[in-house]
Formats: C-alpha cells, structure tokens, sequence
C-alpha cells in the first residue's frame, strides 16, 4: 500500500513539474511539440488513477503535499533574493565604474589645465596683465581695420552721391534749358516780324550755341531781312556742326540764288534733294528759288523739260 501511494505521488509531482515546465519552456499550447509530451504524462496518470482501489485523501498524504510545497516556495524565494542580490551587485558596480570615469575625466581636465598653465608661464604670458595687454592690442587692431574698411565703404558712398547728386543738377539744368526752349521755339512759331524770330533765335543759341535747327531758321529770317550773306555766314557754320544738314543746303541755295550766283544755287539745291527727296515741294514752290528754277539744269536735274514737251505737244497725244 506504502508503495502504491508513493508511486502515486511520484506521479503527482512528475505531473506538476512536467506542465510547469511546458508552461515555461514552450507557452504556445497549439504547437504540437508542446501538447505531446503533457498529454502523454496526463494519460499515464489518469491510468494510475482509475486502478486506484480507495481514495488517496489521507493526512499523511495531505501533509507530505504541502510540506513539499513548502519547501518548493521556500527555494523560489532563496532564488529570488539570490537573483535581486546578483542585480543589485551588477548595479553597484556600474555606478562604481561611472564615478571612477568622472573621477579620472576631472583629475585629467585638472592635469590638463596645470599643463597648459605652465606652457603659458614657460612661454612668456606670466601674469594676467599680459594677457590682458594682449588681448586689448588685438582688439585694438581688428577695431581699428574696421574702422578703415568702413571709412573707404563710406568714403565710395559719399564719392557716388556727389557723382549722382551732380548728374542731379545737370539733368535738372538740362530739363530746364530743354523747357525754355521749346517755350522760345513756340514763341517763335507765333512771331510774325522777322527782327523778332531773329531776336528769339538769339536766345535760343544763348541756351545752346551748337542747335544747328536755330541757325537754319534764323539764316531763314535773314533772309526775309535781305541779307544773303548774314545767312550764309549763319547756314556754313550750321554744316561745320552737321554737315548732312538738310535744311542748311536748302537756306544756302535760297541765300545764293539772292545774291545771284544760280549755278551756286543749284548745286545745293541738288545737295539737299539728294538727302531728303521730301524738300521737293518747298524747292518748286519757293519765291527766292524762282530764277534757279527756269534753268535748264534745273528741269534736267527734276525731269521737268519731258512734261513740258508733252504739255506743249498735244497732237503728239492725240496721234498716240
């Protein structure tokens, strides 16, 4: 009987240890590596049990169970403190190794620190005036090719604002010169007396001696004056400024068909239909041209002798 209920209890506690083990070793219960060897352990004591021919509730049995529990708890515990103690040593001894680390790092700033102090001393920088001294020599220095750097900066600005206040006030005068006379140009355009288109025209080139189209117009008025020669004069320095002067040659052909040389006349008549076939009109129709224009040259020059000769042919056209 004593070894029937000793076999039983062996059974019990392989069992027990058997799950436990499962349990830890391999949790997932759906793998069949994990279920086999537990549910062959659980066979083989439901076996054992059902040949049992009276219960196995006894006292002895319930004692030797929960003194074995016991025992077992108290081997988890002792394994417990023993695990937190190995912790806890493997703990202190980093925090061992940190303060060393800090330790050493501050004894070797420290060591550097001294290293450095006694270069210095060995160099020459014996004292903290020195330093001193030589920092504000420095700081002088850099300070001071600031100082030059932004002087020359401020110096080029002010060197361009001159130029541009300069360029200012000249193109101020110029607006105003440019002003005053288109006012005396308009002014001349609504004179009537050619003594006071002259007088306007004065003025004009007292603004601006080399307006070649003042000189034109007022060698133009002198001619309505009578003075031929005052125009040429007037028309010879409005070329030596342009010499492709349109208007130029055309007041110089008036001015010498006035004092009579024709052959001179027509030359700058020529001159000035060659640049500006547009002078054609005041050319026909000018009253001081009117000697010029009955030569023969002349008609040549405009094609005129074949209308002449169809306008004064007229059975010719008829026949045609």
């Amino acid at each position: 009987m004593f070894s029937l209920v000793s076999r039983l209890i062996l059974t019990v506690v392989l069992t027990l240890s058997s799950i436990a083990w499962a349990d830890d070793e391999q949790p997932d219960s759906t793998s069949p590596t994990a279920t086999t060897p537990t549910s062959e352990t659980a066979d083989a004591a439901e076996a054992v049990v059902n040949q049992l021919d009276e219960p196995l509730y006894t006292p002895f049995v319930e004692r030797y169970m929960l003194d074995e529990l016991k025992s077992l708890r108290a081997e988890m515990a002792a394994q417990k403190h023993e695990l937190m103690q190995q912790i806890l040593d493997r703990e202190l001894s980093s925090v061992d190794r940190g303060v060393a680390y800090a330790t050493d790092t501050i004894t070797y700033f420290f060591y550097i620190v001294a290293a450095a102090s006694s270069i210095l001393v060995i160099v020459g920088w014996t004292s903290i005036r020195d330093i001193k001294e030589r920092v504000h020599s420095f700081a002088n220095e850099e300070i001071n090719k600031l100082i030059n750097e932004y002087e020359g900066r401020l110096a080029n600005i002010e060197k361009q604002l001159r130029l541009k206040t300069q360029d200012i006030e000249e193109n101020r005068e110029e607006i105003e010169a440019t002003r005053e006379t288109h006012s005396l140009w308009l002014r001349a355009q609504q004179e009537q007396n050619p003594s006071g288109k002259i007088m306007i025209y004065d003025q004009i080139l007292a603004i601006n001696a080399s307006d070649v189209e003042a000189l034109t117009y007022k060698a133009d008025a002198v001619l309505e004056l009578n003075e031929p020669q005052w125009a040429i004069n007037l028309c010879n320095l409005a070329l030596s400024i342009d010499e492709n002067n349109v208007h130029a040659f055309f007041q110089l052909a008036c001015a010498q068909a006035t004092l009579g040389y024709y052959e001179e006349s027509l030359k700058y008549i020529q001159e000035a239909y060659q640049r500006n076939e547009n002078y054609r009109e005041p050319i026909m129709t000018d009253v001081l041209l009117e000697p010029v224009r009955a030569m023969d040259e002349f008609k040549e020059m405009f094609g005129l002798q074949s209308e002449s000769k169809n306008t004064d042919d007229p059975a010719s056209e008829e026949y045609d």
